[in-house]
């Protein structure tokens, strides 16, 4: 039998935004909380460079900055960091069980997923294969390899625009493609493009197909969504900002209640209908996943996981 190497009142899973909230909520509330992930703090909010829409920062703020912030913040109160992949959980267990990749199992009689969530691919033909070849879904992680280079962006969302702003700075040309005939990125992110020469616009347009030369990336291959004409643009590197998919591989199979997408059902209070299991972030089923709800999630979970510890 394995052995316990710790147990919690509460186990957060994940430290973006929503996890960071929750696990200080929860050790605000002198509840034993510890929270668990593979990576740095900060999840999805650090694959872009700046935070201007997060309230309290009239110049906006560095999400690194941010993310270290709440991390020390929630550590502050007494929350502690599990820097373990998560590869197992069982939410049905009283108390719920959480294993490691090292071996290690944990317990805690209240979880909160906030796993996130993970870029959406294209699906197209040599995508995977050219992943990290010229293809990457993070501009601000991956931009500084394509200095003064030919790059596209793919998508119309906030992230999209806001990746082609980055990388316009530093690549010689950014070629944005997309589907629609309009952006649906904020005007903040779209004012500026018209200022910037070396940013191009491919509307009503879908990539097709990707060229490839010696094993990576050259280029873009576009078909016209209205007029059905095809082109192709000479490019070193393309980002992929097309939305994202829920992370939700650790509980797939334990008959939580996900919506058709794979998001976690759940009302505003996080209450997921596996009792003592909450959810919080951009893994829950809702209109708007920015910081900031991801932050009011995290506050709710925890304050139901409290709850919900107070009346057992």
């Amino acid at each position: 039998m394995t052995d316990i190497v710790d147990r919690f009142d509460v186990a957060v899973i994940g430290q973006g935004p929503a996890g960071m909230t929750a696990a200080l909520y929860a050790a605000r509330s002198g509840l034993s909380t510890a929270s668990f992930e593979r990576m740095g703090a900060g999840g999805q909010m650090t694959d872009t460079e700046q935070l201007d829409n997060y309230p309290g920062f009239t110049e906006g703020i560095a999400a690194f900055e941010l993310a270290f912030a709440m991390s020390g913040q929630a550590a502050r109160f007494g929350a502690r960091t599990v820097n373990e992949e998560v590869v197992e959980l069982d939410l049905h267990a009283n108390p719920k069980r959480i294993a490691t990749a090292s071996g290690s199992v944990y317990e805690a009689d209240a979880v909160i997923l906030a796993t996130g969530a993970v870029p959406r691919p294209l699906g197209i033909e040599g995508e995977k294969e050219l992943a990290g070849r010229g293809v990457s879904y993070c501009a601000t992680c991956d931009g500084g390899f394509f200095r003064d280079k030919r790059v596209a962006v793919i998508g119309g969302g906030n992230t999209a625009v806001e990746d082609a702003l980055y990388l316009a700075r530093i690549c010689s040309e950014v070629h944005i493609i997309h589907r629609r005939d309009a952006f649906r990125a904020d005007a903040i992110y779209t004012r500026p493009l018209a200022d910037l020469p070396n940013v191009m616009l491919h509307m009503e347009c879908v990539v097709e197909s990707l060229h490839e030369s010696e094993g990576r990336v050259s280029g873009v291959a576009l078909r016209n969504t209205k007029t059905g004409r095809q082109d192709s643009i000479d490019v070193e590197g393309v980002f992929v900002a097309v939305g994202t998919m829920p992370k939700n591989d650790l509980f797939a199979d334990s008959g939580l209640a996900m919506d058709a997408a794979g998001y976690v059902v759940a009302d505003e209070t996080g209450k997921t209908d596996i009792p003592g299991v909450f959810v919080a972030g951009d893994v829950r089923t809702k209109a708007l996943r920015q910081v900031s709800t991801a932050v009011g999630d995290g506050a709710n979970a925890a304050h139901a996981a409290f709850e919900y510890l107070s009346l057992r």
